[in-house]
């Protein structure tokens, strides 16, 4: 392995005082958890084993982790690894053997906690690999499971727990996983076509999310639709984004689904926050030599009305290759990227080293709060993933097309962080519950009992339980991904000394909660518990 030169480290040092700014007052807290996991963390998923699969790609050259008792990937004399598992427990990881190339890939966590990934390039475009977490469990691969190549494709998981698949380089159409019928086919999407641009693509990951009603919000390059995917019918088309510039891949932007309030089991409004992007020249300019600044904006939609409008805000901080995630308390994290560039190889500029905290519940212009910056650049091949115990574990950043360590402006980055905001400082100990009553198996439509305690007298008002779907993470844009808030109807009671309970209706729809595992948290004042793990059927 070859090291960066002291002249290497100084140009560096110039480089990262010359990254955006965060006030000294910013909030959160950043730590190193491993100095390196032997790859570079391009995917990530969270099982609810608390542990991590992450994954490169297999054509970068061999890692710096080998794989277990000697073994070489067939027909190569690589014999190192290309995925791990990642214990968040215990601080460590195991190498995973990945047979073939799951570059820029996508997948989603299926109801029984089993990751099924799809896609990837070259021998890799339509295999299917399936990861079940256990001590000695690795990757099952099965060739040809899709129907159409899918690289740079996003996934959802659907109603009835099977997954579907949109898009993908050059495939203008969407297909099922697991297949019904050995006839299921993978009907054509015109909107992937239409917001297709030669050369550029602009339209790659599309922004996928499940709508209240069961359909599917598709958002690709600067628009967006409403699409029914059982008739394969366009059900609404929604308003360009305001300024018409691309939030996708590799003007890449992030997007998420704001948290979905639960009344008696239903939902109302359902909006979507799409921050960030680049210019629509940038992608040009970056491949001659020119980066142009990243987009400071975010457009915010409620998908669900009769009429709906774009209503767009600025962020503190331009940002391109930025992640969005949703935290306990129904908050939003943007965190990594640049501010400058495009995503691709050595096509972005500038780290932005300081995430921003997104307050969707305050009003327009107090809603975005500045965070502690890390020392550790997050450019291109990045990746974020919320943690059980409410930490942000952070991962990843490659722009090369092979390890580079020395003499590039941003190394291979093989290091674990993990970003703790605000609500875990020390000083809201006090305030953050701890849930003694867990259940594992929760169905819709039920009332459920949640036990916990609280060092401090609670105020019933101040109480709330949210779940989150822990999401597939790739390319900013975190696939699956929904938060629920569920409505507490002031019942918390106490039941004993600094011990209440809470009572709440779950999800009475797999339109709002499709079946699987999610995190479950109880929120006091906007401090989370740690969170623990159910599984709604």
């Amino acid at each position: 392995m070859a090291f960066p030169s002291p002249v290497f480290h100084l140009v560096l040092l110039l480089l990262l005082l010359h990254s955006p700014p965060c006030p000294a007052t910013s909030g959160g807290s950043w730590s190193l958890l491993l100095p390196t996991i032997g790859i570079s963390a391009m995917h990530m998923q969270l099982l609810p084993t608390d542990r991590v699969v992450i994954y490169d790609r297999t054509d970068f050259g061999t890692s710096n982790i080998s794989l277990r008792d000697g073994k070489c990937r067939p027909k190569s004399t690589d014999c190192s690894a290309h995925s791990v598992e990642y214990d968040v427990l215990h601080n460590s990881v195991r190498p995973l053997m990945v047979l073939t190339d799951v570059w820029c890939s996508s997948g989603t966590l299926m109801p029984d906690g089993t990751l099924v990934q799809t896609g990837g390039t070259y021998e890799g475009d339509r295999v299917v690999r399936v990861y079940k977490s256990c001590d000695d469990c690795d990757w099952q691969e099965i060739q040809s499971g899709l129907s159409q190549s899918r690289w740079y494709a996003t996934n959802h998981i659907l109603p009835d727990g099977r997954q579907i698949i949109i898009g993908g380089r050059q495939a203008f159409n969407y297909e099922f996983y697991p297949k019904i019928s050995s006839t299921e086919n993978a009907p054509s999407l015109p909107f992937l076509v239409q917001t297709n641009e030669p050369n550029i693509e602009n339209n790659l990951y599309p922004f996928v999310f499940l709508n209240t009603d069961g359909h599917f919000f598709i958002y690709a390059n600067d628009r967006a639709i409403l699409f029914d995917y059982v008739r394969n019918q366009v059900v609404k088309t929604y308003p360009t984004i305001p300024g018409g510039d691309p939030r996708n891949y590799p003007s890449t932007g992030s997007a998420v689904l704001l948290p979905l309030r639960v009344v008696q089991g239903k939902t109302s409004d359902v909006e979507v926050l799409i921050c960030g992007g680049a210019p629509k020249e940038a992608f040009v300019n970056a491949n001659n030599g020119k980066f142009d600044g990243a987009l400071d904006t975010c457009g915010r939609i409620k998908i669900s009305d009769p009429n709906p409008q774009w209503v767009m805000e600025t962020m503190p901080l331009a940002r391109v290759m930025g992640d969005m995630l949703l935290l306990p308390n129904g908050n939003v994290l943007i965190i990594n990227g640049g501010s400058a560039g495009v995503a691709g190889w050595e096509l972005g500029r500038d780290p932005v080293l300081c995430p921003v905290i997104y307050q969707p519940n305050n009003r327009i212009g107090s809603r975005f709060e500045l965070q502690k910056r890390t020392t550790i650049p997050r450019m291109y091949h990045s990746t974020a993933i919320l943690l059980r115990d409410g930490r942000v574990l952070v991962g990843g950043s490659n722009p090369h097309d092979k390890y580079e360590f020395a003499n590039v402006l941003y190394p291979t980055e093989l290091s674990l962080e993990a970003f703790s905001p605000a609500y875990l400082d020390p000083s809201s100990s006090k305030l953050r519950p701890s849930i003694i009553s867990p259940r594992t198996v929760i169905h819709h439509g039920e009332r459920m009992f949640i036990r916990f305690n609280v060092l401090c007298p609670v105020d019933p008002n101040l109480v709330s339980v949210t779940m989150v779907a822990p999401p597939f993470n790739t390319h900013s844009f975190s696939m699956s991904q929904r938060l629920l808030i569920l409505d507490t109807g002031n019942t918390t009671v106490a039941v004993g000394e600094s011990h209440y309970e809470v009572s709440v209706i779950t999800p009475g729809s797999v339109n709002v909660a499709p079946p699987g595992n999610y995190i479950l948290f109880v929120v006091y004042q906007g401090i989370p518990s740690e969170g623990i793990w159910v599984c709604i059927q």
